[in-house]
């Protein structure tokens, strides 16, 4: 795996890290802390509850993407011991 790529899914991952750190922090909370529902449900629920699993779905995805990029590794052990 070349530097660039390892520095730049590093890089995604931080990234990631820290907007899920600012999604349940106190702005947020706070935009969505209302007595009004939506459907029913209150609005701070219906954000945790759909914000969850899309976060889950970026990283999902963030994951598969990375690994569609990365090359298979060589096996060398196996090789030499065929020889």
């Amino acid at each position: 795996m070349h530097d660039t790529q390892v520095s730049s899914i590093q890089e995604a991952w931080i990234l990631s890290l820290i907007l899920g750190f600012i999604m349940i922090n106190f702005p947020f909370i706070h935009i969505f802390n209302s007595t009004e529902p939506v459907l029913g449900i209150p609005k701070l629920v219906l954000y945790f509850f759909s914000g969850w699993p899309i976060s889950i779905a970026v990283i999902w995805f963030f994951v598969t993407r990375s690994a569609q990029k990365t090359p298979p590794e060589i096996d060398t052990d196996k090789d030499q011991s065929t020889q």
